[in-house]
């Protein structure tokens, strides 16, 4: 595998994509991207995975300024609400 241009993908055909993988995942995993070639042709490409943003950790008691839950909360409800959370219809 030769040293490219840092700023274009690297492109490897199929043969030395297989014999290199971990080598290649490793530097894919480091933010390079890698362009498999097939028959000398682009076939597909491996770009790192985006991990997610971490989360903020809950505070209890953040929406306590929302007053208490209403009984109401927890009734039933409408058949043609519930349809409509069920996906059995839609307005559109």
């Amino acid at each position: 595998m030769a040293d490219a241009d840092p700023k274009l993908p690297t492109t490897v055909n199929v043969h030395e994509a297989k014999t290199h993988l971990s080598k290649l995942l490793d530097r894919v995993h480091a933010g390079e991207e890698i362009i498999v070639a097939k028959a000398g042709k682009p076939y597909a490409k491996l770009v790192p995975v985006k991990q997610p943003k971490p989360r903020k950790p809950r505070v209890p008691g953040a929406l306590k300024h929302l007053g208490p839950i209403p009984d109401s909360f927890f009734d039933p409800l409408p058949d043609d609400e519930l349809d409509a959370w069920e996906g059995k219809y839609s307005s559109f």
